[in-house]
């Protein structure tokens, strides 16, 4: 029945009362689903239904008790806090004490440890000059004992030259007189002479004598060798001659015995014929079984790989129903967990809880699903009493219009540099489109040059933007049509990137240009075209050119030569010819 019947008021709460009705606690669940828009139900304990769905119970704490016990927990969470504060305060202190007195032993440790470093430098210093002293000691030991050394030889030496003295000393007094002594020394000279000259003819004639016995000698042996091989070639043919005539007995008694045999074979012939025949017939009999046995194995072996094969999908299967078990008990398991967490209740008492009889029939799932999603979207919508929201809407607010504030930053800053980078795209087109006006006029003429004839230009393909476009060379020698450089030959591909190279190199010269093997791909009649480049360069600009080249054609053509010799094997020298000045000299003279 509706609450008007039991509230009296003005007409507009009247109006609102005959939304509300009055129910008992039993039928407020039943009756919710028919409520319509803005219709109530409520009992005599307090309990309410709203028609969104909404349901509070009579005996649910208030907002306002909740409020009040969450002051409570604030006020014993600052008594905590303040109690934190005390302890963190006395701990600051503490450890500010730990901390000074960790630095004063880091001092003194500090200070013990320059101590010990001092102390480790002083004696390595004591050691060093301890060393050096032994060594000084060693050394003046060695000088010692070498003069001692010294002093025992001269005075050896001193004695003999005495003696030497002495004894020359007595030969002199013994000699004769000094024309007695040229007379016999001329006598003597003209008798060592004729024996010399005797001692001569005999070692002629000792060396034929020795030549002679050494040819013998050497005949000697070679006879003395042929003998020998004749002998071991005569003791072979013995040896081959009696095993020849061994075997000439042997073969003979073979022949006889031969002979005799043909009566025994027939005998062992017959025999043996009846054994292959028992043979045969035993051997198709144990074919015939062997078949046999081939072919029940065979059977067996299908047999049992049909076995396997429905073992196999058997386990299979088991593994699949075990694997889905295993899934379904983990399944279980987090829906349990997730009603823990939501409902704060087992999984076991659900039933109890949302007033389900064993005995009745369960709910629509599809119904109770969207009716558990609306509650949850409208409890989500109500959210949590939030007591710092002020606070945070404040931060939140200073947030925003830092962001504010760097967003149009941000915003003026990529103003500006989109000015400037098409600031700086018009600079580059202009700069780009002049050096490249520049170096195709100078590539033109160059490659007129060098070719004698023909023409070639640079273009722009892929794009109208001089910053996005690519570079195509299009080149026409004399008596070819204009085509790209990767139609031409190889020296023509070789000059033309050599005229382009210097086209840019006339755009901004350097004082100094080097090239290296250059000229390695040309023959010799563009080597010389190469050349007079370089010469029209040398003229055109104050560019210094350092060719490095084997070719003899350009070393020709040059003011200097640097080159490395090995005068010397394994020692290199550097050699610098003026060819200019040699030329000079050579028409001067």
């Amino acid at each position: 029945m509706p609450l008007s019947d039991f509230v009296t008021g003005v007409k507009s709460l009247k109006r609102g009362l005959k939304q509300i009705g009055l129910v008992s606690a039993l039928d407020g669940t039943q009756l919710m689903q028919d409520l319509q828009a803005g219709q109530r139900l409520v009992t005599l304990e307090g309990d309410l239904w709203r028609w969104d769905g909404l349901v509070f119970k009579g005996d649910a704490p208030s907002p306002a008790a909740q409020r009040l016990s969450q002051r409570n927990r604030l006020t014993d969470l600052d008594g905590e806090i303040s109690k934190g504060r005390t302890d963190l305060a006395s701990a600051s202190a503490h450890v500010d004490a730990l901390s000074k007195a960790l630095e004063q032993a880091q001092t003194e440790e500090r200070a013990h440890r320059e101590n010990w470093r001092t102390a480790q430098h002083d004696i390595a210093d004591c050691q060093s000059r301890l060393d050096v002293a032994q060594k000084a000691v060693g050394d003046l030991v060695t000088r010692q004992s070498a003069l001692e050394e010294a002093k025992i030889r001269l005075a050896s030496s001193l004695k003999e030259a005495q003696e030497i003295f002495a004894d020359a000393k007595k030969s002199i007094d013994e000699c004769e007189s000094l024309e007695d002594g040229d007379a016999r020394n001329k006598k003597m000279q003209a008798q060592l002479l004729e024996k010399r000259e005797v001692s001569d003819k005999a070692r002629l004639a000792l060396g034929n004598f020795e030549n002679a016995n050494r040819m013998r000698a050497n005949r000697i042996s070679q006879l003395e060798n042929e003998m020998a091989s004749w002998q071991r070639r005569e003791a072979s043919a013995k040896a081959q001659l009696e095993t020849l005539t061994r075997r000439e007995h042997e073969i003979a008694n073979q022949l006889k015995t031969l002979a005799e045999l043909p009566d025994s074979h027939s005998h062992k012939r017959d025999a043996l014929d009846s054994q292959l025949e028992d043979a045969r017939h035993a051997h198709k009999i144990c074919a015939d079984k062997l078949a046999a046995a081939q072919n029940t194995h065979r059977d067996l072996d299908r047999a049992n790989r049909a076995a396997a094969n429905t073992l196999g999908e058997v386990k299979a299967e088991m593994a699949r129903i075990d694997e889905r078990l295993k899934g379904l008990i983990v399944q279980r398991q987090q829906i349990e967990q997730m009603i823990s967490e939501s409902l704060g209740i087992g999984a076991d008492k659900t039933a109890e809880v949302a007033g389900i009889k064993a005995e009745h029939q369960l709910p629509d799932a599809l119904q109770t699903e969207r009716r558990l999603e609306r509650l949850k979207a409208e409890r989500e919508r109500l959210g949590g009493v939030n007591l710092s929201a002020e606070k945070e809407m404040k931060e939140v607010g200073e947030k925003l219009e830092i962001m504010v504030n760097d967003k149009d930053d941000l915003v003026a800053a990529i103003a500006k540099l989109r000015t400037g980078i098409s600031s700086l795209n018009r600079e580059g087109r202009a700069r780009l489109t002049e050096a490249f006006d520049k170096v195709n006029a100078h590539f033109s003429d160059l490659f007129t040059s060098l070719f004698g004839g023909g023409t070639a230009e640079l273009t722009f393909v892929e794009s109208d933007d001089p910053l996005e476009a690519g570079l195509e060379i299009l080149a026409r020698p004399p008596g070819k049509k204009p085509q790209p450089l990767s139609l031409l030959s190889g020296g023509e591909q070789a000059l033309t990137a050599m005229a382009l190279i210097f086209a840019v190199f006339l755009t901004n010269p350097a004082p100094i240009c080097v090239l290296d093997e250059v000229d390695a791909p040309l023959d010799d009649a563009n080597v010389e075209r190469f050349c007079n480049l370089l010469d029209s360069m040398r003229e055109r600009t104050q560019t210094r050119f350092l060719v490095i080249t084997h070719n003899p054609i350009t070393m020709a053509r040059v003011d200097r030569l640097f080159g490395v010799t090995m005068a010397e094997r394994g020692v290199s020298q550097l050699v610098s010819v003026d060819l200019a000045a040699a030329q000079a000299t050579q028409e001067a003279g």
